[in-house]
């Protein structure tokens, strides 16, 4: 079953993609033209000028974006006390880890690097607290290194290692949130067997803003207590009204139909 969730949701994603749908409108127009029917021609045309403009400008992704990285509080870690924290879980999706790792021999980090800059930020200032790096890969076909291997190996790039010895866990089974969570769960309770604290205390959550509301809810319904840690963000508190870019807007309406969509998905399956 989750299988074909996970593949499902594969295929929205690639449906859901502005460029995409703007290409598809494109052919389609192309296709009418092919048969001499102009008018539909004409408007499929229209739709996809309509379509670009929604796509570039600024505005419109942005208000949207707000809304998600706003739902969230981020929690001030300096109000809270150590004995609070039982440990650090740091999503994937920031780590191009696969075949370029393995060939390069260089960790390849995403737009998403503040996970791991937060993470590692993190892992220096709380050294004596386990923490979990989650994540597979998102790819259908997963090729190479896996994203916790990938960020292993970074650790160890930054000198990290040794400190973390008996500390660090790398969940490398999980391909989205919903998996994040149930192998996560699953660490936390081997190590709760010997400190029940883990199990009670609450776990620093790192993941990007727009991603913070569906994980939060997801971690939670496992029974995992959260501190949101939300970085990675995209909207300032002022709008660009003036700027147009269909790069910037097509990565921010990708992320935020995915979001959405998403919420929906994981409600409609009791997931959240």
């Amino acid at each position: 079953m989750e299988q074909i969730f996970f593949l499902s949701s594969k295929l929205v994603q690639f449906l859901i993609e502005p460029l995409n749908l703007l290409l598809l409108i494109s052919l389609l127009a192309l296709f009418f033209l092919a048969l001499r029917k102009p008018i539909a021609t004409k408007r499929l045309l229209w739709l996809s000028v309509i379509g670009f403009v929604l796509v570039g400008y600024a505005p419109i992704p942005e208000s949207l974006a707000r809304i998600l990285e706003n739902s969230i509080e981020k929690a001030d870690i300096k109000t809270i006390s150590n004995e609070q924290i039982a440990g650090i879980i740091i999503l994937g999706g920031a780590i191009r880890g696969e075949e370029i790792t393995i060939d390069r021999g260089e960790v390849s980090i995403l737009s998403a690097a503040e996970r791991l800059t937060k993470g590692l930020e993190l892992i220096r200032r709380y050294p004596n607290l386990p923490f979990i790096f989650s994540g597979f890969s998102g790819r259908v076909t997963p090729r190479g290194m896996s994203e916790a291997d990938a960020f292993k190996q970074l650790i160890t790039e930054q000198g990290l290692a040794e400190i973390t010895k008996g500390t660090a866990y790398y969940e490398n089974q999980s391909r989205n949130t919903y998996e994040n969570a149930i192998y996560s769960k699953k660490i936390i309770d081997q190590l709760g067997v010997s400190n029940p604290s883990i199990q009670t205390g609450s776990w620093l959550l790192v993941t990007s803003a727009t991603h913070m509301p569906r994980s939060v809810k997801i971690f939670e319904k496992q029974g995992i207590r959260i501190i949101p840690i939300p970085v990675d963000y995209q909207t300032a508190l002022t709008l660009q009204w003036r700027e147009f870019d269909i790069t910037e807007g097509a990565f921010l309406w990708n992320r935020l139909l995915h979001e959405y969509i998403g919420i929906i998905a994981y409600r409609l399956t009791g997931k959240i």
